[in-house]
């Protein structure tokens, strides 16, 4: 779909997008607020075993993962998180720094009657998820980064602009242009023009980073629409990337290494997860999919599966 077919403001399709209709399409599945470090936070969960948590990324929700949760659930008590500010989750002023959101995932499995987790991010959802490992290793089970990971001191020197005829439409792996970064940082703006018109950023923003522009139906662009279409959850979501800066100066403090299993994959990010995990992981198991742009459980989701179940084999 181009910038072109784009719905007007105001007439994003709504039929059939809550999470009550999402999960009719997965049996076996529950929708649940949990009240943790004084949020309420939306989870969707099913299955029996060792816990896997998944924790999406903007402009997503918790149906992110729907693909891949129904075959983890066959051996994984399976719960993917509308974390902090997303979608049926609290939406607070503050707390949007990536350690204070770790707890509230850290605090979720304990509320969910687990002793640790299986902890899986993507996107903001990768960094909350290091952030997890990072503060809470006594519920990390197992760390995984999918495509992004956490901020750090190299984002500091991220160019303003980008590199002389490197940016178009479709993102440049070797070129990235993630002018959003500094969007995002912007408060009070962006809920007024984004609002009641969130999918035609939103239309903008996938096609840059998706591969397999199919992935995403009709209906899964109305879901993420309405998610992010009030003033509310444009705000939060934000936050995640004003707290950047909070999180480059928490990341400094973190242990040198993780000492915990610990799985990248990567899309179209692969390199700049893989020179980060390298860095930061002992001995990470590192997989690139290279036929997958950036959202990698939607594009690629059998061999996430895979990848994803081989890895928890080998720890369970």
């Amino acid at each position: 779909m181009s910038i072109n077919d784009t719905n007007q403001p105001g007439t994003a399709v709504d039929s059939g997008v809550s999470d009550a209709e999402l999960l009719k399409e997965l049996p076996g599945f529950q929708s649940h607020v949990e009240t943790v470090n004084g949020v309420e936070l939306h989870a969707v969960s099913g299955g029996t075993g060792s816990a896997v948590v998944l924790l999406p990324g903007w402009p997503q929700t918790w149906w992110a993962y729907h693909k891949v949760m129904p075959a983890l659930a066959e051996h994984h008590h399976t719960i993917s998180v509308d974390i902090r500010g997303m979608g049926g989750s609290s939406k607070p002023e503050g707390g949007y720094d990536k350690r204070t959101m770790a707890r509230d995932i850290a605090e979720l499995v304990r509320a969910l009657g687990h002793e640790d987790a299986h902890i899986v991010g993507h996107d903001i959802g990768s960094q909350v998820a290091y952030a997890v490992a990072a503060n809470h290793s006594e519920v990390t089970r197992s760390l995984t980064l999918l495509d992004v990971p956490p901020s750090d001191d190299q984002i500091l020197q991220w160019p303003l602009l980008p590199q002389h005829g490197t940016f178009g439409d479709k993102l440049d792996p070797d070129h990235p242009f993630t002018w959003w970064f500094a969007f995002n940082q912007i408060k009070g703006m962006p809920e007024r023009l984004i609002e009641g018109r969130a999918r035609i950023l939103q239309d903008w923003f996938f096609r840059y980073l998706l591969k397999r522009e199919e992935a995403l139906t009709e209906r899964d662009h109305a879901v993420y629409a309405k998610a992010y279409d009030t003033r509310d959850a444009i705000r939060a979501g934000n936050a995640w990337y004003q707290a950047f800066t909070q999180d480059i100066i928490d990341q400094r403090g973190y242990p040198e290494r993780l000492g915990m299993p610990t799985l990248g994959i990567g899309g179209a990010g692969h390199a700049w997860l893989a020179d980060f995990l390298e860095r930061r992981a002992t001995k990470p198991r590192l997989e690139e999919l290279a036929q997958s742009g950036h959202f990698i459980v939607e594009e690629v989701p059998d061999e996430t599966t895979e990848i994803l179940l081989d890895f928890y084999r080998q720890i369970d």
